[in-house]
């Protein structure tokens, strides 16, 4: 049986169990379950702290699991991305007093604030600047008005509370993180005979992230413009063209992404397409 980590709370953990809804296993209803079994698919989830999934997946406690990547590379353990799964973006930065800071080469001996610290002492490594960094678990931005910290480090998702505590963000991005499926590092997960069934949650996952960015369209238009037509609907391949009674005419069918859905809908009803419909995608395989 496939073991899966899954975040328990905050940001992360809603849309990771409704993804995992959408690819077609079953979530817990109660949010005080910490284990749940999904006899069907043959795979157990364990309901977790996002910051400690990395630990049990690089230990090989778990098999998989879902977290951020920044708490990924923070947690310096084996394990490795293997699917970036398109929600809870954010964005790693830098952030001091307004005016006192405009790049990393600033932090030169400063002292840095941060719930990230092997992700941060890694950046400056890299860069071969030596500061000293401040671990805390929380507030950060309370850092350098009680002068634990010259400046901070953090995820920044709006960047309104800097503003409110007095800071702004410098420098250029230390990370931009989503959150990623992971895997311990080199496992394949052949050691435990689970190769098979990662394989399957990935493609399942996919299939979501597909069926989310994408439509399909269906439309009508003269057989003299499906080359036109399918400049504008090439498909993942090639779209679907089929004949109608009219022997002039013929029916077209291909997946388009959903955000550029409305400006393809006008230029094809320009070229003169009719009956141009747009269907949801619910699950698929590519």
């Amino acid at each position: 049986m496939l073991r899966v980590a899954v975040p328990n709370k905050g940001s992360l953990s809603e849309a990771a169990s409704a993804m995992l809804s959408e690819a077609g296993y079953r979530q817990r209803r109660d949010s005080r379950e910490l284990v749940m079994v999904d006899p069907d698919n043959d795979i157990e989830f364990f309901f977790l702290r996002p910051r400690d999934i990395a630990v049990y997946v690089g230990q090989g406690t778990l098999d998989v699991g879902i977290t951020g990547r920044d708490l990924l590379l923070d947690a310096k353990v084996e394990a490795e991305e293997l699917l970036p799964l398109g929600f809870a973006p954010s964005t790693f930065r830098f952030a001091g007093p307004v005016g006192d800071f405009s790049g990393v080469e600033q932090l030169e001996g400063k002292r840095l604030a941060t719930s990230y610290d092997g992700l941060l002492r890694d950046y400056l490594a890299e860069r071969g600047v030596n500061a000293t960094v401040v671990r805390l678990d929380g507030a950060v931005e309370s850092s350098v008005r009680l002068g634990v910290a010259d400046a901070i480090a953090d995820v920044v998702e709006t960047g309104n509370t800097l503003k409110a505590a007095g800071m702004e963000i410098f420098g250029e991005p230390i990370l931009k993180s989503e959150a990623v499926l992971i895997r311990r590092s080199g496992s394949g997960g052949a050691a435990n005979g689970t190769a098979k069934e990662i394989d399957i949650l990935i493609r399942r996952l996919q299939g979501v992230l597909v069926a989310r960015q994408y439509v399909l369209m269906d439309y009508d238009i003269r057989k003299d413009l499906v080359e036109d037509a399918a400049s504008l609907t090439p498909g993942l391949e090639s779209p679907t063209v089929s004949p109608l009674r009219d022997s002039e005419w013929v029916a077209v069918r291909s997946m388009v992404p959903k955000k550029e859905t409305n400006r393809i809908m006008d230029e094809l009803y320009d070229l003169g397409a009719r009956a141009i419909l747009v269907s949801s995608i619910h699950a698929c395989r590519i």
